[in-house]
């Protein structure tokens, strides 16, 4: 007896979806044992056998993230950045993006030169050392977000979105009175929003999650970032530490990884918070922008 198409197909489908969903537990499963280690008391954590829920639960481990001045600064500063470079790191983006969208501009194969150009070649470590220096950024908010302003990649991709915005909305902007600006303000921006969602979330992430120029460009620790805060944590938690720290620590039931976990809960959650709202643009955004050269 020979199994009809119908079911042959119902048999695939069930052994794909069964195949996605391991994939699925194998992606989330790490995240979800991250979150319920912060939730768990530090020093029961180091005993083990934790695998679907805090054995000793508390939010002692968020209190000590969460009173710690240094901490608290770092996810100000995280913000801060994270807000203020998506913003103007999409807007100037989308104005350079505007400009060299327009096939009449002048010099239009020189300015796309220098774009392709910077995007393959780098000038290394200590030459953008010296310009940041030469600029007055080093050890300023300003390092976090003049020099992620204008992103190469995704310029392109906005040079080809906006091309494939149809003419006559100009043109009937243009009759009515309306300058370059406000078509784009009033006219190319709202129309480009899978592509600025696009950018923002990727902007963001980037932002959200940078902490070589923290290391490398800033020496006040009111400027630090909580990505790089993490890494002093991972770092520290690998060498020797002071008994009496430790053993204060160990009184309170939280331990540096305890305390590590738990910021990693919160360097994650905003941004799994905002994705869902992104995620429709996402796709659209990418594949539109992608479409024509």
């Amino acid at each position: 007896m020979t199994l009809s198409q119908r079911q042959k197909d119902r048999i695939m489908d069930a052994g794909v979806a069964i195949v996605l969903f391991m994939i699925m537990l194998c992606m989330l499963y790490p995240f979800y044992y991250v979150l319920i280690l912060s939730f768990n008391k530090g020093t029961d954590s180091l005993l083990g056998g934790i695998y679907l829920w805090p054995r000793t639960f508390t939010f002692e481990n968020y209190a000590r993230f969460l009173n710690d001045p240094h901490w608290y600064q770092a996810f100000l500063v995280t913000i801060s950045r994270t807000v203020s470079g998506t913003v103007l790191g999409v807007l100037f983006t989308c104005l350079v993006a505007y400009g060299l969208s327009h096939r009449d501009l002048m010099f239009r194969k020189s300015y796309f030169t220098i774009v392709i150009f910077a995007m393959y070649f780098s000038g290394g470590l200590i030459p953008y050392y010296v310009v940041l220096r030469s600029l007055g950024l080093l050890n300023s908010f300003g390092v976090y977000i003049i020099p992620s302003m204008l992103s190469t990649f995704f310029l392109l991709i906005a040079i080809s979105f906006f091309r494939e915005i149809p003419q006559e909305l100009k043109e009937s902007a243009h009759i009515d009175g309306a300058n370059e600006i406000v078509i784009f303000y009033r006219i190319i921006m709202p129309v480009s929003m899978p592509l600025i969602a696009t950018m923002a979330l990727f902007t963001g992430v980037g932002q959200w999650n940078s902490w070589l120029d923290s290391a490398y460009f800033v020496q006040s620790d009111e400027l630090r970032t909580l990505a790089f805060r993490m890494m002093e944590v991972i770092n520290k938690s690998s060498a020797p530490v002071d008994a009496l720290a430790a053993a204060n620590k160990a009184a309170a039931g939280v331990t540096s990884y305890s305390l590590q976990v738990a910021a990693m809960v919160v360097s994650i959650a905003p941004i799994v918070c905002v994705y869902p709202f992104l995620q429709k643009f996402f796709i659209q955004g990418i594949m539109l922008g992608s479409v024509k050269g």
